[in-house]
């Protein structure tokens, strides 16, 4: 059962650390320049409302007034067919009104996507970080479950399968993780598989509201372990956090913001030192999460005084960091829409946070399933540095290109501070963004060479022949 395993791993110290897993192949269709825009129907209920009055009204946090006017008097809105751009036509009861969003450059993603576990019901990829899940936002298009619509997916071929459930045209997230959170995403194939994949993730969020014992039997189907970077040094080995979690109105944020909050909903999350780095004032943790709360683990490690390293939004005690209001509230982007918020958003990323392991209890099967996302270096400890270094592993080219790719990562991490010619950071906003980012562009570059440099050491190379490797 996946419970007892799981509860095995939580008693070990230090967690052990499973092996990993090379992803079974990847896909991903590159993004096109321009998505293919958007419409939104609506039928009239209310009578005697104007165009502007409808719109401004029900859809106020999609754009200001104003830019509802820009909208309509461009010829995005149509009432029964008809183009109309006048705002102050006055709708009858029953009208179709549809707002055509045109097409936008969406913001940079990654598309390439790994699978590092497949069978006919569910298939488990290797998410990279700044690549939304579902549509949101700017993201409508740019997002994992576009890629799964594009890729053809084999029908099922096990008996099993076709007995009891209906194949889907692609396969669906039955979760979701942040736009800068990376590794393990659970997909259903089939109806059977979303409707149990997604109860079980039900079933340990309604197991902490209920404030159920871990050890009764059969109770968890599925655990979650994730690997993060925090700043300061958590004292402790193990610490249980129990932070409820709830909603408060933020700018930008239509629906509020998630945040440590008493009056929230339960949630509960198990954290698990791997690493102090007394230098540089961190720690390297594990954590495995009971719950299923939005943002779940930046807020409950913010909640206890050490937010994750480089999250722009989560600060001490949970709650968004200050910031100073935005006195462009009049001001509308291109489309009509509101600009983009001057403080930082939960999609924002430039933090480090990889969904490592999953553990569950198969569906069909009935057999433990253990899915493993490969570690991006700066989240191994040094054994497992130590493991993948060319020496044991008998693969040089790989090291290296680890090394390069990883400083590529540290890099477009920074870059996602980067908006409109600024650079966000904790402590405020800093004018000219492309002079930093010429700099970290040098940074990564030294940080390539001094990674190879230390490969050469670590092949019995002396440093005078790396002294001269450097002069040749």
């Amino acid at each position: 059962m996946a419970a007892a395993t799981a509860a095995a791993l939580s008693k070990q110290w230090p967690p052990p650390t499973p092996s990993a897993q090379p992803p079974l192949y990847s896909f991903g269709v590159p993004w096109p320049e321009f998505n293919d825009g958007l419409s939104y129907t609506d039928i009239v209920q209310s009578p005697t409302l104007t165009l502007i009055d409808f719109y401004s009204s029900k859809y106020k946090n999609s754009a200001p007034l104003q830019g509802w006017l820009h909208r309509i008097k461009n010829g995005q809105i149509t009432v029964d067919g008809e183009v109309i751009t006048d705002p102050s036509m006055v709708l009858r009861d029953g009208s179709k009104v549809v707002y055509h969003r045109l097409p936008w450059k969406e913001p940079s993603a990654p598309y390439v996507l790994e699978v590092l576990y497949e069978d006919d019901d569910m298939v488990a990829l290797n998410k990279p970080s700044g690549l939304q899940v579902l549509p949101g936002g700017l993201f409508q298009q740019r997002t994992v479950l576009m890629q799964l619509r594009w890729k053809e997916w084999r029908n099922n071929t096990l008996d099993y399968s076709k007995q009891h459930t209906t194949q889907q045209a692609h396969p669906v997230p039955v979760h979701r993780l942040g736009r800068g959170t990376s590794g393990i995403l659970l997909c259903a194939k089939t109806k059977r598989a979303k409707s149990c994949l997604a109860a079980y993730f039900a079933k340990g969020t309604e197991n902490i509201v209920e404030n159920r014992c871990e050890g009764e039997s059969g109770m968890r189907r599925i655990s979650k372990f994730y690997r993060t970077l925090v700043t300061g040094l958590i004292e402790n080995n193990e610490v249980v956090i129990k932070q409820p979690i709830g909603v408060m109105h933020y700018p930008g944020v239509a629906n509020g913001l998630y945040v440590a909050s008493s009056s929230g909903k339960p949630a509960m999350s198990k954290v698990y030192v791997l690493k102090r780095d007394l230098q540089r004032n961190q720690t390297l943790v594990q954590v495995e999460i009971h719950s299923g709360r939005p943002h779940q683990i930046r807020i409950h490690l913010a909640s206890i005084d050490h937010p994750l390293l480089g999250d722009p939004l989560y600060g001490i005690g949970g709650c968004p960091k200050p910031f100073e209001p935005d006195p462009r509230d009049d001001d509308f982007a291109e489309d009509g829409g509101y600009l983009k918020p001057v403080q930082s958003v939960p999609g924002d990323s430039g933090y480090f946070l990889h969904a490592h392991q999953l553990v569950l209890h198969h569906l069909t099967t009935h057999e433990m399933v253990e899915i493993t996302a490969p570690l991006p270096l700066i989240l191994q400890t040094q054994e497992e540095l130590d493991q993948t270094k060319p020496a044991e592993k008998g693969n040089d080219g790989r090291y290296i290109m680890n090394s390069c790719h990883e400083g590529l990562h540290q890099y477009l991490r920074f870059r996602s501070h980067f908006v409109g010619g600024k650079f966000h950071h904790s402590q405020g906003t800093m004018k000219s963004g492309h002079d930093h980012i010429h700099r970290l562009v040098s940074f990564v570059l030294l940080l390539v060479l001094f990674q190879f440099f230390t490969f050469l050491l670590s092949q019995g190379s002396s440093r005078l022949q790396v002294v001269l490797f450097i002069y040749m």
